[in-house]
């Protein structure tokens, strides 16, 4: 019985262990039927894949030796720069190249790189499975011989004409060079990140070493950059690079080039110690050549491609507002900042068609700048303060509930989940209209219009307009988000109010052609993103706020300008008359710009003093006015749908509009007298202020706006327009501490310009906050108690854990 069940047990195990032998033996004839077919159907055939391969190009060596030269050019197709080139690298022989160098390499791209005769036939049928799994493209099996092949002489498109070359060259390229030779082409071909092309550059741009003096673990850390050289920057993602650095020695270690102890003691050198500090940049227009990489790699195409693959690229540039845009902020020709830590981004667009015409990314010289330097106007996040009002609040209420902009809102005390909310001045207003509400920048009628839209319908007009929120709160209605937004980001956003509702998709990038002649065109499809009535509505309450407002230092003698200012309080422990941040976001019907100012790192000797909030306004205006000299730019015009009653707007078919309620209050009913009464008191209420306003216009005195750059602009002790202090908190339900401060709004007389004061220069220094990015504001705001979650784990119980006031 016993020898029954054992002779059992031993037939079952034989059976298991040939079933994996039955798999492999399944998957090899699978591949290799796969790859008949393959030729058969799709290429055609023996002859055409042969007709295929000899349509190569021939084997140039001075292509093997350099990378191609990659060109960019401007919205007029004129050539702004190039990048790689001969002058980029220093050329080394592979007798140069130490063997620890080498193996790292290897070991990394490829293992079985002295065994194979161009084409690694394993790493073929790993490849096609994941193909036929994932579809065509998505996992490569290229051998070192081959990507020296693609990156010399073929485009880098995932095509079966391209694969068929790159395998017929590859082997014919074997046949006329050595093993050392072709790694020798390789080594000092590829890209590195950084501007370094070639091994021998690499070692210095982050070592600042020969490579014979390199060590294990700086060797694993070059093997591994050329797969993402700006994903492992070490210089800007240390963790990622460290990561990466470690999978390169494990591998190293795996084939037998360096033994356990070695490996160990390598993975336990941090990243950042290894590095030298970065050489300084001299790239022209690195601020927007930054954000074209970033648009290419959206678009599938690696940054190493555009480095080496001797590409055309087309994109949205103007030289001429680029190069004033970076004069407006590194120099004081045009405005006189307070200090040198102070810090600018602004992004300029067609409004039309949401191409990036120039980005300003910090104030820092150019010759002053580190490796690619940070750039304020696309890699930061800051809050937006009561710039956000239009999209969350005034915005939505058109659109969905078809208010007025004479909707009347009730100023008066608010308190949410116990938390009481409060305007910048400490005052209620009593009844205002939509409209005064905005130019003012009250907090209070902002949140309940927010309360009226709805969650749901403010998340998705600010979807709409290229705004994502996963968590959304009342304080976001004055700007206290938990995660802030880019200059980019608010660009994009207030360029739909300026073209009649439709958004595009902020973009520097217009084509790209490869060396063989095919090009890639981009062209991102236009979305409505809401209807024409709410973006003239909205337009013309923000004109009001540049004419009468908080934004009247951005004014442009000649061109209808519309724009919303924002400011965000000081963190808890910082006293002083300012803000953490101060924006300006403003639009013409051919230009819009977002303008963001502050220091990285807020603390007592580095916040935005009150007299310096115009700042922003003033790069917007000294940005925008020269642009726009010499070009026509229309005035806003009002759809068919808007009809005017008085000096307020109306979406046509809507009567005249009861006090505003939160969504979730039950309308009431009147009867017609009330009605008849109600209309006869607005249109009373509207000749009063069309009267008043025609007053003013003849008080106003002229300003012609031009600004001789010669003379800067000093910030006036008054904010000319407001504070707009908005939001530094955002995970709370009911909002952020006082639900606003906005310390300008009725200050904004005129006042002589004076010089700002410097005895205390902000050296961004002081309570540098918990993060050493400068995305990161510095200081976190006071928490109630230390068991509060973030909003992925809870929704928050209290409405003080962050300080929030807009303007």
């Amino acid at each position: 019985m016993m020898e029954k069940k054992n002779s059992a047990s031993r037939l079952e195990r034989r059976k298991q262990n040939k079933r994996p032998k039955r798999f492999r033996k399944f998957l090899t004839y699978s591949t290799l039927t796969f790859l008949v077919l393959f030729l058969v159907v799709v290429i055609g055939g023996g002859a055409t894949v042969f007709s295929v391969a000899k349509g190569a190009p021939d084997l140039n060596p001075e292509n093997l030796k350099y990378s191609r030269t990659s060109t960019v050019y401007d919205m007029n197709n004129e050539k702004v720069v190039t990048i790689s080139g001969k002058e980029k690298r220093d050329y080394v022989s592979i007798k140069d190249i130490p063997p620890r160098v080498r193996n790292a390499f290897i070991a990394t791209e490829d293992v079985r790189f002295y065994k194979h005769n161009g084409i690694d036939t394993k790493r073929v049928a790993g490849a096609v499975l994941s193909n036929i799994t994932h579809g065509f493209g998505s996992e490569g099996a290229s051998t070192i011989t081959q990507q020296v092949v693609k990156n010399s002489f073929l485009s880098p498109e995932k095509t079966v004409t391209r694969k068929i070359q790159e395998a017929y060259l590859a082997v014919q390229l074997e046949r006329k060079y050595s093993k050392d030779q072709i790694l020798e082409f390789y080594l000092n071909k590829i890209y590195f990140g950084n501007s370094a092309y070639g091994v021998k550059t690499a070692a210095k741009t982050y070592f600042d070493k020969s490579l014979d003096q390199l060590t294990i673990g700086e060797a694993a850390l070059l093997a591994g950059l050329p797969q993402r050289p700006s994903g492992y920057n070490p210089f800007e993602h240390p963790d990622l690079a460290e990561q990466r650095r470690n999978v390169v020695l494990s591998l190293l270690h795996k084939n037998g080039y360096i033994s356990e102890q070695e490996k160990e003691e390598a993975q336990k050198q941090p990243i950042k110690k290894m590095l030298v500090k970065p050489k300084k940049s001299q790239q022209r227009y690195e601020a927007f050549l930054q954000q074209v990489i970033k648009d290419a790699r959206k678009e599938g195409i690696p940054e190493k491609e555009l480095f080496e693959g001797g590409l055309k690229i087309y994109t949205t540039l103007d030289q001429d507002a680029q190069s004033q845009a970076e004069k407006i902020l590194s120099t004081e020709d045009y405005i006189r900042y307070p200090d040198n830590k102070f810090q600018a981004g602004v992004v300029l667009l067609d409004t039309e068609t949401g191409q990036i015409r120039a980005i300003g990314g910090n104030r820092r010289e150019d010759d002053k700048q580190a490796i690619r330097g940070f750039n304020y106007a696309t890699d930061t996040e800051r809050q937006p303060g009561s710039t956000i009002k239009p999209i969350l609040d005034y915005g939505p209420a058109i659109e969905y509930l078809k208010w007025s902009t004479n909707t009347p809102i009730k100023d008066e005390p608010l308190e949410i989940n116990g938390k009481q909310f409060q305007n910048w001045d400490r005052t209620y207003h009593g009844t205002l209209t939509m409209r005064e509400a905005l130019v003012q920048s009250y907090n209070i009628p902002a949140i309940k219009t927010f309360q009226a839209v709805g969650e749901a319908n403010a998340k998705q007009f600010a979807g709409n307009l290229g705004i994502k929120l996963d968590t959304i709160y009342p304080s976001y209605a004055i700007g206290g988000f938990n995660k802030g937004v880019s200059p980019l980001t608010m660009a994009g956003a207030y360029s739909a109010f300026g073209n009649k509702g439709v958004y595009h998709q902020p973009t520097t990038l217009r084509k790209i052609e490869y060396p063989n002649g095919v090009v890639k065109q981009f062209n991102h499809e236009p979305k409505t993103a809401m209807s024409d009535y709410t973006a003239y509505m909205v337009t013309d309450m923000l004109k009001s706020v540049v004419s009468n407002g908080t934004g009247r230092m951005a004014q442009i003698p000649g061109l209808d300008v519309a724009g919303k200012t924002g400011t965000t309080n000081l963190p808890s422990n910082v006293y002083g008359n300012g803000s953490t941040d101060s924006w300006f976001v403003g639009y013409t019907t051919r230009y819009t710009a977002a303008v963001w100012t502050g220091y990285d790192h807020p603390g007592q000797d580095a916040y935005v003093k009150k007299e310096d909030q115009v700042i922003a306004k003033l790069i917007f205006k000294e940005l925008v006015s020269h642009v726009s000299e010499n070009k026509l730019t229309a005035d806003f015009e009002k759809p068919g749908s808007v009809v005017t009653r008085g000096s307020e707007l109306y979406v046509q078919g809507t009567s005249i509009p009861a006090i505003a309620q939160p969504s979730q209050t039950e309308d009431k009913k009147e009867d017609s007298s009330t009605d008849a009464e109600k209309e006869k008191q607005v249109q009373e209420k509207e000749k009063k202020e069309e009267d008043q306003k025609k007053k003013e216009e003849e008080k106003k005195p002229e300003d012609n706006g031009n600004t001789n750059p010669a003379t800067p602009v000093t910030p006036p002790k008054d904010d000319q327009g407001g504070n707009d202090q908005g939001g530094n908190g955002g995970t709370d339900q009911g909002g952020n501490d006082q639900g606003g401060s906005d310390q300008g709004g009725d200050q904004d007389k005129p006042t002589e310009p004076t010089t700002p004061p410097k005895e205390k220069p902000g050296d961004g220094t002081t309570n540098p906050g918990t993060g050493d990015k400068p995305t990161d504001p510095g200081t976190k705001p006071p928490q109630e108690n230390n068991n509060t979650k973030k909003p992925e784990d809870a929704k928050p119980s209290s409405l003080d854990s962050k300080t929030t006031q807009t303007e």
